[in-house]
Order: structure tokens, then C-alpha cells, then sequence
């Protein structure tokens, strides 16, 4: 199912910037980023600002995709938590909403009990910020462009002509 594009205003990108370093803050982490679910970075904060974050952002969706048909296979709708363990960085990813995903990279400064609470709060705000982007959204849509129903072939003519 086509859905439509998030279009969101430098205010409310702010807002989201503002909510992931108050949790990196908050959860002794090094970095948060939100991450849409077909792949495109929303936002981030902390010292990890700046790393491979097409990479990030593009594996995490990946994996959401993934285990989402695992989730399926077994009778679930999906997992919306997933924790990574790695030797000196872990990985929480959550769900927030139908669309996006918070990603947070922590170290031993936190633990993944206090990564988890700071992240169902900071999810929630997170949430209700993307509510309102939604809503904004249907009220002003994008309109598709004039030239979205034009074929290779209209294009090879045109370009031809």
C-alpha cells in the first residue's frame, strides 16, 4: 500500500532533534537517530552524529523488514522492539508508530533497562509529534507532479523532438 509522503516543517524536525537529545541525555547514550521505515534518516543527536548514516538508516529498515516477516511467520504482527548487543556499542531499535523507528546506540555508561524506559518516553513524544506532522500533511497534501504520468517512451519523444 502507497502511502503518502511525511512532510515535515524545520519545527517540527526541531522538536524531534529536541526529544533525541534529551534522551541521549537522559539515557547515558551516545546517539539516537529516527529513521523511517522505508529507509530514509529523520533525525539524529549525540557523538555518534555524522557515521554512515545512509548505511544506518538503510540496514535498520532492512531489518524491521525482515523481522516483520519472521513476526508474521508465527502468528505476530511485528516486533517493535529489537536490542543488538555488540562488544562495546549495543543497538535498541523501537517502533514509533507505523512509520518510524528509534534507533539508540549506547555503551556500559547505560544500561539497556534505562535505554528502554527513556525510550517508551521518548517514543511517545515522538509519536504524537509525527501525529501532528500526519495531520498537517493530509491537510495540505503533495500534489503529484505533472509530469509523474509521463512514460520513457513521452520522455525519449520529447527529448527526441
Amino acid at each position: 500500500m502507497f502511502e503518502a509522503p511525511l512532510v515535515m516543517l524545520d519545527e517540527d524536525h526541531q522538536l524531534i532533534e529536541k526529544v533525541l537529545e534529551q534522551l541521549v541525555a537522559d539515557a547515558h547514550a551516545r546517539s539516537a537517530f529516527v529513521i523511517d521505515k522505508t529507509g530514509p534518516l529523520i533525525a539524529e543527536a549525540g557523538e555518534l552524529r555524522g557515521l554512515d548514516t545512509t548505511g544506518l538508516a538503510s540496514l535498520t529498515a532492512g531489518v524491521i523488514a525482515a523481522t516483520g516477516g519472521l513476526a508474521e511467520i508465527i502468528g505476530e504482527r511485528e516486533f517493535p522492539t529489537h536490542f543488538h548487543q555488540g562488544q562495546k556499542r549495543h543497538l535498541q531499535m523501537t517502533a514509533v508508530g507505523p512509520r518510524s523507528v528509534l534507533v539508540v546506540v549506547f555503551d556500559d555508561r547505560s544500561t539497556l533497562g534505562l535505554v528502554r524506559l527513556r525510550s517508551r518516553k521518548a517514543g511517545g513524544q515522538l509519536e504524537t509529534i509525527f501525529e501532528k506532522v500526519l495531520e498537517k500533511t493530509a491537510q495540505n497534501p503533495v500534489r503529484p507532479s505533472p509530469l509523474a504520468d509521463l512514460t520513457d517512451e513521452d520522455l525519449d519523444n520529447l527529448l527526441l523532438e
